[in-house]
């Protein structure tokens, strides 16, 4: 255990469900760390937001669908250490959105079902949320 204290990253993800059950990844674009990977959207928690409030700010960023706190129900977390920070982030389910969600940063996104979520390679913190998304879709 090293004696350096890592800052606390707190992220909120979304697992975003549509009609068949099937779960919304988008693909990091070029450019940012884990470039290539597939994550569940969401983003930074900032200053003054609840998790929840930035989920319903980054869905209508990301992937231009709205929704509402009310909407949004907590599943469960990820806590993981990379090199320079400690990641934080709850994972909350979304079924009630409006609009077609679609990559506005020029992201890829792609539907799929829960039991074939490993078949996409993702970040390292992202992963210990599959198991729990399989168990419930």
């Amino acid at each position: 255990m090293s004696d350096v204290k890592k800052p606390i990253l707190l992220v909120a993800a979304c697992a975003l469900v549509d009609t068949d059950n099937r779960i919304l990844l988008a693909q990091r674009p070029e450019g940012k760390s884990l470039a290539g990977l597939w994550e569940f959207p969401g983003g930074k928690v900032e200053a003054g937001e609840t998790p929840e409030e930035t989920l319903v700010r980054e869905l209508e960023e990301e992937l231009g669908i709205k929704t509402k706190v009310a909407c949004l129900a907590p599943l469960t977390f990820a806590s993981h250490t990379y090199e320079t920070f400690h990641l934080l982030m709850p994972l909350y389910i979304c079924r009630r959105y409006e609009g077609i969600p679609q990559g506005q940063e020029g992201q890829a996104i792609k539907w799929v079902k829960a039991k074939a979520l490993r078949d996409y390679p993702m970040p390292p913190a992202d992963e210990p949320l599959i198991p729990v998304l399989q168990d419930l879709l």
